[in-house]
This record gives structure tokens, sequence and C-alpha cells, in this order.
């Protein structure tokens, strides 16, 4: 398996903004509303990709949330998240397999 890019350019901060969207995607809002935050590729990148991934957990939430394994189901499928949030710490810039396909035919990053 080959390992994501590193983003070089990413500063600490950077680093940390992006981590702290996935698990907690009310900050990936908060980013894209500051412009010097807004202005960072990988930042950008990060909190977009985090929105659409929280967009897509909520709607499989309630799906799964209906039926009876919805219920054991919904906290394992969080943890994904804090996967993520590790992943954006190291500065990698990696793909989630439906949502980052479709956050970039959109133009969105």
């Amino acid at each position: 398996m080959s390992e994501a890019p590193k983003n070089a350019d990413a500063t600490s901060d950077d680093k940390l903004w992006a981590a702290l969207g996935y698990p907690i995607g009310l900050i990936a809002i908060i980013m894209l509303l500051m412009e010097d935050k807004k202005a960072r590729p990988f930042i950008k990148y990060h909190a977009v990709q985090s929105i659409a991934a929280n967009i897509a957990f909520i709607i499989i939430s309630i799906i799964l949330g209906i039926t009876v394994v919805g219920g054991v189901c919904v906290p394992f499928l969080w943890l994904v998240f804090f996967y993520w949030a590790y992943k954006a710490y190291q500065g990698e810039l990696f793909e989630i397999p439906v949502i980052t396909n479709f956050i970039k035919g959109q133009g969105w990053v």
C-alpha cells in the first residue's frame, strides 16, 4: 500500500486546524469563514473534505439509526474521523474514496 503524499508547506498550525475539522465539523466550517485559513491550500483541502465527510456521516447515521443495528454501528463509524484527524495531523493529503472524488469533481478543492 502506498503512503499518502505529505505536504511540506503545511505548518504545525495548519495540521492542527485540519485535524480538528474531522471530529468537530463546526471547526471546518469556521476554517472556511476565516480568510487567512481559507487561503492555505492544506487547510482548505481538509476543511472541505471533512465537511463533506460529516454530512455523509449524518446521512448514514440517520439511515442506520432507523434500524436496530444503527445504535451499535454509528459510534464505531465515528471513530474513523479520529483516524482521519490523525492522518491530517501527520500532514498527509489522503483521499476518502467517494467523497474526495466528489469534491474534486465539483471544483471545491
